[in-house]
């Protein structure tokens, strides 16, 4: 048995808005599913999952979708905003304290070098990591071609993303659907 009706926009405003300060990276479904359905009981396992279900399905980051189900089915569309703005309240803020710090260290003789520094580090791994997995895939002349398409269309001709891989996608899948196949006739 849920506690819908018992449950102050205080205390949904208090569980997102540290759900959203310190949680990073994947696992936040997790992280809800806890606070909400197991240690609060504000919602059942078949509420909360029926939510998962419908936040994936919806634009934007699952997360949020989840605060704002969540929010909505507790207190309606006064929940669905304090939750809102619950998850995206703390990350706000400490963005905001982090370009001022940024701005304030901008002043220090050399922060900007070792930013510089920093910045071709970065570069540098992702450019070994990039070669280590081309080398790893590239095994015949499809492969390479398909990954040297890819890198001239977004890397030197700045074409999105998106309708890259809406074109290059399906080559590559079928490129390896039919190389599957002929591992199996020789097998």
């Amino acid at each position: 048995m849920t506690q819908k009706s018992r449950v102050p926009l205080t205390s949904i405003y208090r569980v997102f808005f540290e759900i959203g300060m310190f949680s990073f990276g994947g696992g936040v479904s997790g992280w809800i599913y806890r606070d909400i359905v197991e240690m609060r009981k504000w919602m059942s396992h078949e509420e909360y999952l029926s939510g998962v279900a419908l936040t994936q399905i919806m634009p934007g980051p699952n997360a949020t979708n989840s605060a704002i189900y969540i929010g909505q089915l507790l207190r309606g569309a006064s929940g669905a905003t304090v939750a809102l703005l619950a998850m995206l309240t703390g990350p706000f803020l400490a963005i905001l304290v982090a370009a001022f710090t940024y701005q304030w260290l901008l002043g220090l003789p050399g922060f900007q070098e070792a930013m510089i520094g920093t910045a071709a580090a970065a570069i540098g791994m992702l450019l070994r990591t990039g070669l280590t997995s081309a080398r790893m895939v590239a095994r015949g002349l499809a492969p390479i071609l398909i990954m040297t398409a890819t890198f001239i269309a977004v890397g030197i001709f700045h074409i999105g993303l998106v309708p890259v891989i809406c074109v290059i996608g399906p080559l590559s899948v079928a490129y390896a659907y039919k190389m599957s196949g002929r591992r199996l006739e020789h097998e």
